[in-house]
């Protein structure tokens, strides 16, 4: 295991950007302080070795508008309806940076700010340890929230993610990380060849805003049945023409559980993800536009897919989805391992 930490770049404030790089015997893994992102991924394959990755090569475009683009994200991933939830008889008014929605955080949630960090390694593993300290009022959620989270390569085929927060008072918090994978190699066409495998029974149906419904509908019989491998793309169109929606994973939460796998038939790589969340956002690159990437490559609609770990969307104004709220006495502590095959049937 090797792990080197470097400059990556210096923001406008001065403020000085690291790029750590953890290497494995079959897995490379960038990782930014900026926004705790996760920059590249190189991993091999039946025709050698191709960054997994949608990103870009510098910091430059990092610190501009984008998708979000291996972010992690917070205080709350996902949408919350309208901008605003009660909590303890307040309503709290949020950023609706997404239509009339809030999402990711607001306008400058987790992925805008620089995280401090400290790599170490442990049990054959190396790791980055990111934390961030989000103050009272911060984007318009309650209480000092001190969040981190630890990336590593936790075997030789095993990127893990652990995420951690602690709140003065109580307040809703959702972190995940906001990956984009292709496996075939980032920047090689869309994703809609991959044949995925998502083990829920139920997904959440959502309005014209991408805002849940409240119901837990059935896969069975829908566009939304990955029970069984399938092609991403064979039943997109019946879909809406792209899934945004998050699948309620089979299992107990809390439990580490495997949620969703995903196989490119180019190249024979897997992707298997495994997590404590009740539920995985499943994103397909609806909304990717010809984003300039890495050498060269222009990120277009269905470029990569994303599996975010995650709390429900909306779950700040729905009682009846799992309980969203931390803080004195309850602190917030999810995992997800990413686990990759190479060249296998």
């Amino acid at each position: 295991m090797e792990l080197e930490r470097k400059t990556f770049g210096i923001l406008a404030t001065g403020e000085e950007v690291d790029l750590f790089l953890l290497e494995s015997s079959d897995l490379a893994l960038g990782i930014s302080t900026y926004g705790a992102t996760l920059v590249s991924l190189v991993v091999p394959g039946r025709s050698g070795r191709d960054d997994v990755l949608l990103g870009f090569s510098t910091l430059g475009p990092y610190t501009r508008k984008h998708p979000f683009l291996g972010s992690t994200v917070g205080r709350y991933a996902n949408r919350i309806a309208g901008g605003r939830f009660r909590l303890g008889g307040t309503e709290y008014s949020l950023a609706r940076n997404n239509g009339p929605n809030s999402l990711h955080g607001g306008l400058r949630g987790f992925d805008k700010h620089v995280w401090s960090a400290q790599a170490y390694r442990e049990g054959g593993g190396v790791f980055v340890r990111l934390s961030l300290e989000s103050p009272d009022g911060d984007e318009g959620y309650p209480g000092t929230l001190r969040a981190a989270v630890t990336y590593g390569l936790s075997g030789d085929n095993e990127v893990s993610a652990l995420y951690e927060a602690e709140a003065d008072a109580p307040c809703p918090v959702n972190l995940t990380n906001h990956a984009y994978f292709n496996l075939a190699g980032e920047g090689r066409g869309t994703i809609l060849d991959h044949e995925a495998e998502i083990r829920a029974s139920a997904y959440l149906p959502v309005d014209s805003t991408l805002i849940p419904t409240g119901e837990l509908a059935p896969v069975a019989g829908t566009p939304f049945d990955f029970r069984n491998p399938k092609p991403i793309g064979r039943d997109l169109e019946a879909a809406g023409g792209g899934y945004d929606h998050c699948f309620v994973v089979d299992g107990t939460p809390g439990d580490l559980r495997p949620c969703a796998r995903v196989r490119d038939p180019g190249s024979g790589r897997t992707l298997e993800v495994s997590t404590t969340q009740p539920g995985v956002q499943f994103y397909t690159g609806n909304f990717l536009d010809g984003i300039p990437g890495k050498r060269g490559a222009l990120y277009g609609k269905h470029a990569g897919f994303c599996l975010e770990t995650q709390n429900f969307p909306d779950a700040p104004n729905r009682p009846e989805f799992p309980d969203c709220v931390f803080g004195p006495g309850r602190p917030y502590r999810e995992r997800a391992v990413f686990a990759f095959g190479y060249g296998g049937a």
